[in-house]
């Protein structure tokens, strides 16, 4: 009876223990549980960091030569983590993308026209937009012409003029504007090809392909192919400004306006002057 009682408390016994066995090694413990769960930090790549972003600038295509071969490089110097990509061509185009929606966050037109037409849309944010330079409207020719073509009157001496299409082209509209003060603009319109901005007049005058051509004063100084015959006469044209803006819809303002900033600056004004623009 002894012996039966007593095997039978030890098999309780063990049953017990191994009941607790089971129980320890089925839990985890809470340090080592969450230490698992944890991922590591992973390092930063080299150059990367957070404040990394790219902007699109659209501007008039006669501050191609400005912007691509002197402000962009300076202005990636002094901002690293800014890119800024660029789009070229005349001022109503690239107005009517962005009444379209693509995605340009900085607009600098040729004329005011434009720009006020985004900004009467509430497309351009509030106080951003500036007057910032001024150009010239003149006749070109061929560098080798040998016409009698010195002032605008002596246009219609040429057999073909080149003119960008008013319709779209700043330039064009100032050439129109001009010749229709000086009351010859049928006339020229007759012999006129029109070009799609202003730096396809340049290079139809430049190839020979215009006996003479209407551009700005920049534009002129920036192919050696060409050379200047005259500047629109005195009140038969409207000022030339060239506007800046901030495109309202832009997702990267802060950046946006870091380059605007920059393009206002005694710095970048100091370049622009150097291609033949005026600061305003």
């Amino acid at each position: 009876m002894k012996i039966k009682r007593t095997v039978s408390v030890i098999l309780m016994l063990g049953l017990l223990i191994a009941l607790l066995g089971c129980s320890s090694t089925s839990e985890t413990p809470p340090a080592v549980e969450e230490a698992e769960s944890e991922t590591p930090a992973q390092p930063e790549t080299p150059g990367k960091t957070k404040s990394e972003v790219t902007i699109l600038l659209a501007a008039a295509a006669s501050l191609k030569n400005c912007i691509d071969g002197e402000l962009i490089p300076l202005f990636a110097k002094e901002h690293p983590n800014i890119r800024v990509d660029a789009t070229y061509d005349s001022s109503g185009k690239l107005q009517a993308q962005i009444e379209e929606g693509a995605d340009v966050d900085v607009f600098m037109s040729a004329a005011m026209k434009q720009m006020k037409a985004l900004n009467e849309k509430g497309l351009i944010k509030e106080g951003s937009m500036v007057e910032l330079l001024e150009n010239k409207i003149v006749l070109i020719l061929p560098k080798d012409n040998t016409a009698e073509i010195a002032s605008f009157e002596d246009i219609l001496k040429a057999e073909t003029i080149a003119v960008g299409d008013p319709d779209s082209v700043p330039a064009g509209q100032y050439a129109k504007e001009a010749f229709e003060n000086l009351g010859i603009w049928a006339d020229v319109e007759a012999k006129a090809s029109l070009g799609t901005n202003v730096t396809e007049v340049l290079s139809w005058v430049a190839a020979g392909s215009a006996d003479a051509g209407v551009v700005y004063a920049t534009d002129a100084a920036s192919n050696e192919k060409v050379k200047a015959a005259a500047e629109a006469p005195e009140g038969s044209v409207s000022k030339v400004i060239y506007p800046l803006g901030i495109v309202k819809a832009s997702t990267k303002l802060e950046a946006a306006q870091t380059f605007v900033d920059f393009l206002k600056s005694e710095e970048a004004l100091t370049i622009f002057e150097k291609y033949g623009f005026s600061a305003k």
